[in-house]
């Protein structure tokens, strides 16, 4: 049964929908996520859940859980093989790509990992259906909207029982896809460059792949050849793989009785090949031209509103990202703390991000095998070992940035954002490199504690007050002072707040360096919203800005 009426409707029970529901529901936000399929089948989508989005599974406390869930065990080797094919001549191999091996960094709370899309959303939807106020309902197409005084009337269709209903719900959120009808429904549009490339991703059964290959173990094998270039990789230990030929004929379609022939001429490897899906997708550039109506009732997230080649693994992460956003966002307009310009900074803070993790999936997306195969590269003896060579070392200086990007996976900040305490000084990025820092709209830099905890696992739900006691006893009464003021200043404002002092002196010594500040203030989605010397006379002024109230 629908109910009657919620905070928050939410279009679609993909990542970018479940990240919303999740961030809501353990507000107290009353949400309800309409799905009009199923979400079960065995074709993976993203198969790569980048660190950062697994250190927001860790703050939901579902990370083990993640880990647990490996099809292939969260120790395989998560390396990325480029091979002639996998009974062939090895080119290249990136080890422990996207820094999927469970080992402790400095520099963040949680490796990523190599798990399909589909496993992921089922540890997703299986913590939200805990949250008492997230009900997610299969079967359920949204249709239409009315805007009636402050609430939204949502007619829904019920696809098993074809009847329909209206509920009414305070914002309307479309994590409807690339196809996103809510997206149609407020007049935007996706701006940029269509197909790309013409691709079929297909999931196969095929353990002999693994018992032929001469190639030790990795996640991903890219097939450089003339016969079929393409992308292969085991999925499960029991033998499911996917492949994905990186060069159709635009004119040729392609059906499931066309793979099995497929995998064999590209792998050359002949072995029993089950087809238990294919699927024809373009790769795209877009991105809206806005991600909101209006009135700021309804808003889009995830592949409804940015589509990434999926070269470096960006389009699933960043909408999860944007649920995260939005999701802290909606919870603090909804509560009474939250002013207008935080639901305007959404937008602001993500769409510029979109942009330049779509240039950066777009230049992966420019080298694939087709390119970089060369006459010869099968031949035997030394005239073709030094043509592998070559080739080796154009897919070292090609791809590696595809395979080892922390700066665009945790390195970006919202420099320009209107609800930071924006500094002078402007930030430089390497998108491929992650230099942490604590410029305000920077995801805060991470440290481990003494007993073993992450920093972040010590941050409130709301904002966070780290204080970094750098040992000046003399300041001590004046911390404390302060730290009221600031107390009694979010809570006359009703602003959740947590303080966060640091006294181990190792620890303080660390965080000094990498704060460069006594104070920092962390935002609930654990980006750095304001950090000095001392707490402003002025702030109350400066609250109102961090939450959008003015």
């Amino acid at each position: 049964m629908l109910p009657a009426q919620a905070d928050v409707l939410v279009v679609g029970a993909g990542p970018a929908g479940l990240a919303l529901a999740i961030e809501l529901g353990r507000r107290g936000v009353h949400v309800l996520v309409l799905e009009r399929n199923d979400r079960v089948g065995v074709a993976p989508r993203a198969k790569t859940t980048h660190l950062r989005s697994r250190e927001h599974l860790r703050r939901w406390g579902i990370a083990d859980k993640l880990r647990d869930a490996s099809p292939l065990g969260v120790d395989y080797p998560s390396d990325v093989v480029f091979a002639t094919r996998l009974n062939g001549y090895e080119l290249a191999r990136f080890r422990n790509a996207f820094n999927c091996a469970p080992m402790r960094d400095e520099r963040y709370a949680e490796h990523a990992q190599w798990v399909p899309q589909y496993v992921l959303e089922n540890v997703l939807r299986d913590y939200a259906e805990t949250l008492p106020t997230v009900q997610i309902v299969f079967e359920q197409q949204w249709l239409q909207y009315e805007s009636q005084g402050d609430l939204l009337h949502v007619l829904v269709r019920n696809l098993r029982a074809t009847t329909q209903a209206t509920v009414k719900a305070k914002y309307l959120v479309g994590a409807d896809g690339s196809r996103s009808a809510v997206r149609a429904a407020i007049g935007a549009r996706m701006v940029g460059e269509r197909s790309l490339s013409r691709n079929c991703n297909a999931v196969i059964r095929a353990p002999g792949l693994a018992h032929a290959t001469t190639l030790e173990p990795g996640v991903m094998y890219w097939l450089v050849n003339d016969d079929l270039p393409a992308l292969t990789g085991p999925m499960h230990k029991d033998g499911r793989w996917f492949f994905m030929p990186t060069r159709l004929p635009p004119e040729q379609g392609l059906a499931a009785a066309d793979v099995p022939a497929m995998v064999r001429r590209s792998t050359g490897i002949d072995t029993p090949v089950e087809v238990l899906s294919c699927d024809e997708w373009q790769a795209n550039q877009l991105i809206a031209d806005r991600y909101s109506d209006a009135a700021q009732r309804v808003f889009l997230i995830g592949d409804a509103c940015h589509l990434h080649p999926p070269f470096g693994g960006y389009g699933m992460n960043m909408g999860f990202a944007d649920g995260v956003d939005l999701g802290w966002k909606l919870a603090a307009v909804l509560d009474g703390w939250g002013g207008p310009q935080l639901l305007d900074s959404y937008e602001q803070e993500r769409r510029p991000l979109h942009r330049a993790v779509i240039d950066e999936a777009v230049a992966n997306h420019a080298v694939l095998a087709n390119q970089l195969f060369r006459p010869g590269i099968e031949q035997a003896g030394d005239a073709g070992a030094a043509i592998r060579r070559d080739v080796g070392d154009t897919i070292q200086a090609a791809k590696r940035r595809e395979f080892f990007a922390p700066g665009v996976v945790k390195g970006f900040a919202y420099a320009t954002s209107p609800i930071i305490a924006n500094e002078a000084a402007t930030m430089s990025l390497d998108w491929r490199i992650y230099e942490p820092s604590a410029q305000p709209g920077s995801i805060a830099p991470h440290a481990w504690m003494p007993d073993g905890s992450s920093l972040y696992d010590h941050f409130g739900s709301g904002f966070t007050l780290l204080v970094i006691d750098a040992d000046d006893v003399g300041r001590l009464a004046d911390d404390a002072v302060q730290i009221q003021r600031l107390q009694q200043a979010a809570h006359s404002r009703q602003i959740p707040i947590a303080i966060l002092p640091i006294t181990n002196t190792a620890i303080v010594q660390r965080l000094s360096l990498l704060y460069g500040a006594r104070y920092a203030l962390i935002r609930p989605d654990q980006h750095v919203a304001w950090r000095g010397s001392a707490i402003p006379d002025a702030i109350g002024e400066l609250l109102a800005r961090l939450t959008g109230t003015i």
